[in-house]
């Protein structure tokens, strides 16, 4: 049976409705009572009058407690005196299909009753935040525009694995489990068997789905479980042509969005919703260490001269804002000591980029190194030997040129919504010191 949803009844007024939900609210008054019911779509009030003819009813609903389940039978009438939607549910029968305890672990509609991390301890509640619910709700449409909009250039999804039998990329930050009388790896991306779908001649990929980085971190951006939007496609001409067609990707994410939450977003979360111009602004890492001097003062520290650290991507976006009123920024021309062995390089630089957007990277995207030869020299110079062995074969009987980049799904999200941190923004937050519920 399909479940009405309660966003949809004032087109059901004077009818016989049934209803399935959360209790929201209970008042029980001398002459009345009132039970608030609530679906992820919205409220509506149950009204009983206490009278001989509803005793049964009346006895039930004064034994009900906040946040037990209800299935409601009755007739949804228009009242204008009713503050909740202008409506009412005059009820007919009353059916518990579960009976929450009375007093619950933590206050889930003010984010501000408990800190962080109680709120996470109980994160089945928390989630019933209506702001929460809204946030996966704008996640989900985000989602939705980008895979419609690779439906629509005729990309396959695919599905790779996520136990490998080696390390990936590197030897280092990678989960090791026990796989039957051997060893086994959580995988940090699908970035090999992405490229593998290039040379088997998929041309046009994408996957959305877990990754996981035994990253020791505790920052508001990192985590050690995320969803990964992945992107790779063949025929590339260089890595302007992954850049070019990340704009047009995230545009569409951010139009679907803008379409259906724009003034929901803007109420809620008080953010704007900026379709950004193209072609994004790009400038070379070089050229911006320059800029960032000369605006503001700021020299990169020794450690991170070749690439970028958090500072750097705040001013980065202060940057961007002030001499091209732009949200977002390609930043090119990084040192191949800080860019993946499997990045293209022309005259010894790589040939990639990192995507600037609200102060944060978002993605590290390159045309790939397609050339065993070539390949195989860069995996020697950083020290990779049998880790990549598997990876190699790959590209032993011929491969197109191709390129792509990931995007964090819950690292979107919390840039669109201006949240503070990844913990909210994430169904449930993996880290350091975190892995229930």
């Amino acid at each position: 049976m399909n479940k009405l949803r309660f966003c949809d009844l004032k087109e059901h007024f004077n009818e016989e409705v049934v209803l399935k939900g959360f209790i929201d609210n209970l008042r029980d008054l001398q002459y009345v009572q009132f039970i608030v019911l609530r679906d992820r779509t919205g409220k509506v009030q149950v009204t009983i009058e206490k009278n001989e003819e509803n005793k049964k009813l009346n006895e039930l609903v004064s034994s009900l407690t906040l946040e037990s389940t209800l299935t409601v039978t009755g007739k949804l009438l228009e009242n204008s005196k009713v503050k909740l939607n202008g409506m009412e549910v005059i009820p007919t029968d009353i059916v518990v299909t579960s009976k929450s305890e009375n007093e619950l672990p933590i206050n889930y509609k003010d984010n501000n009753s408990a800190l962080l991390d109680t709120r996470l301890d109980y994160r089945f509640l928390d989630l019933r935040n209506e702001k929460n619910i809204l946030m996966f709700k704008i996640q989900s449409t985000f989602v939705e525009g980008m895979r419609e909009f690779l439906y629509k250039e005729e990309f396959t999804e695919i599905h790779t694995p996520k136990l490998i039998g080696a390390a990936s990329e590197s030897g280092s930050d990678v989960f090791e489990v026990k796989y039957f009388d051997d060893k086994a790896y959580l995988a940090q991306s699908p970035q090999f068997y992405k490229q593998m779908a290039m040379s088997s001649g998929f041309e046009k990929i994408f996957e959305v789905a877990p990754a996981f980085r035994a990253e020791n971190s505790n920052t508001n951006r990192h985590t050690t479980e995320f969803t990964s939007f992945d992107i790779e496609f063949s025929y590339i001409d260089s890595f302007t042509d992954v850049m070019d067609f990340e704009e047009e990707l995230i545009i569409a994410g951010l139009t679907k969005v803008k379409e259906k939450y724009e003034d929901v977003i803007r109420n809620t979360f008080n953010e704007e919703i900026i379709i950004p111009n193209r072609p994004f602004p790009r400038i070379k890492l070089k050229d911006l260490y320059i800029e960032l001097e000369k605006r503001y003062g700021y020299s990169i520290p020794t450690e991170d001269i070749g690439d970028m650290n958090g500072e750097t991507e705040k001013l980065t976006s202060r940057y961007a804002m002030e001499e091209y009123g732009h949200e977002f920024i390609f930043v090119t021309d990084f040192s191949p000591k800080k860019r993946a062995f499997y990045h293209m390089r022309k005259d010894g630089i790589p040939q990639g980029y990192d995507l600037i957007w609200r102060g944060v990277e978002i993605t590290t995207g390159a045309q790939r190194e397609h050339r065993y030869e070539e390949l195989k020299k860069q995996a020697e110079e950083k020290g990779l030997g049998k880790d990549v062995e598997f990876y190699l074969e790959f590209f032993k009987y011929g491969c197109p040129p191709h390129g792509g980049f990931a995007l964090g799904v819950d690292r979107l999200t919390m840039l669109l919504l201006g949240m503070p941190n990844l913990k909210e923004t994430m169904f449930l937050f993996r880290g350091p010191n975190r892995i229930t519920p």
